[in-house]
């Protein structure tokens, strides 16, 4: 059920087909995507969301502090890499705000991403200065509460991999668990990783606000479009009178897609 963490190609291909199947239609209700629209993936991995992109006709670039993960995604884009349409850099976000060397962009993306960053607050802070006057950016991620939001999926242990809400527990209590049922010290240290950074659907609102941020569309997602691929699940909403209740949407809210722009 979880060997597509571990194929690239496959994990390429289901992030290209849920971009262009849902995030892009989505998106062009509310923004046009042509040949002069920049965009700009932060963590982009295999690089398959810039890929959807990419078959629009739109100039892409990919930031991505893994080495393994940069060579897959310029071999998969390489045939835009060489037309000058995409480019892949292996550097941190922070270095490239400092020197900004890349310009700015009509839209950033940053899907199963932004629950990985220290400091989220100081993150979405420095985004700015990489967008476009009116640029859009857009956020897919697991509200840290729901079921899965530690990303117990990865673990060796068939019984972790299902266990609901465990990340939930004490940071020592949860370490114990992962520990006696055998996880690799790398598995550990990921899954603890998560737990200092995951966060809440009521954490993005304040920070979003505290930096004058404009939301201009968003959905709560009870099934995440990507368990199609991944479990054979049909996408769902959540119920509009659900998605409304801050705190509880936390828990039952898998994906939490949203659309912003500074006011």
């Amino acid at each position: 059920m979880f060997d597509f963490h571990k194929e690239k190609q496959r994990y390429f291909d289901i992030q290209k087909m849920v971009t262009s199947e849902e995030i892009i239609p989505w998106m062009q209700r509310k923004i046009a995507l042509s040949s002069q629209t920049r965009v700009l993936e932060i963590g982009c991995g295999e690089a398959g969301v810039l890929a959807a992109f990419l078959e629009l006709n739109c100039d892409c670039v990919g930031i991505e502090l893994s080495d393994s993960r940069v060579k897959s995604a310029e071999n998969f884009l390489a045939p835009f890499i060489e037309k000058g349409k995409a480019k892949i850099i292996n550097e941190n976000i922070y270095d490239i705000v400092e020197h900004n060397s890349i310009g700015t962009f009509d839209l950033i993306i940053l899907k199963d991403v932004i629950e990985h960053i220290p400091d989220q607050e100081r993150f979405i802070g420095v985004l700015p200065s990489l967008l476009k006057p009116n640029g859009i950016v857009f956020f897919a991620y697991p509200p840290w509460w729901m079921p899965f939001g530690g990303h117990q999926q990865i673990a060796k242990s068939k019984f972790l991999r299902m266990a609901v809400w465990i990340h939930l527990l004490p940071k020592y209590l949860y370490t114990f668990i992962l520990k006696a049922f055998g996880e690799s010290n790398a598995t550990i240290k990921e899954l603890e990783d998560v737990k200092s950074t995951g966060i809440t659907i009521d954490k993005m609102y304040q920070i979003l606000s505290k930096y004058h941020y404009r939301i201009i569309d968003e959905i709560y997602w009870f099934i995440n479009p990507i368990y199609k691929y991944k479990f054979g699940f049909q996408k769902r909403q959540v119920m509009h009178w659900l998605s409304s209740i801050p705190y509880l949407r936390n828990f039952y809210t898998t994906a939490h897609y949203i659309m912003f722009t500074r006011e």
